[in-house]
């Protein structure tokens, strides 16, 4: 029976264990998130493409960003 030492570090091994497998699971989950940030330019074509900006305004909020 080991209750000593070994035991005392096996407990944290399995406590430390299980943090680490359910953060790489976290981030599996977040690196296949496919809401990605979009950048200004990406939102702004949709909006245009969406019809929520006429043409003239899609112009003026292009040149503000380039």
């Amino acid at each position: 029976m080991y209750y000593g030492t070994i035991g005392l570090f096996g407990g944290m091994g399995m406590v430390l264990f299980w943090i680490l497998f359910i953060w790489v699971i976290i981030w599996l989950i977040k690196q296949n998130n496919p809401q990605k940030e979009k950048s200004a330019m990406d939102i702004l074509k949709r909006r245009y493409a969406e019809g929520e900006i006429t043409k003239k305004q899609y112009n003026e909020m292009k040149r503000e960003i380039i």
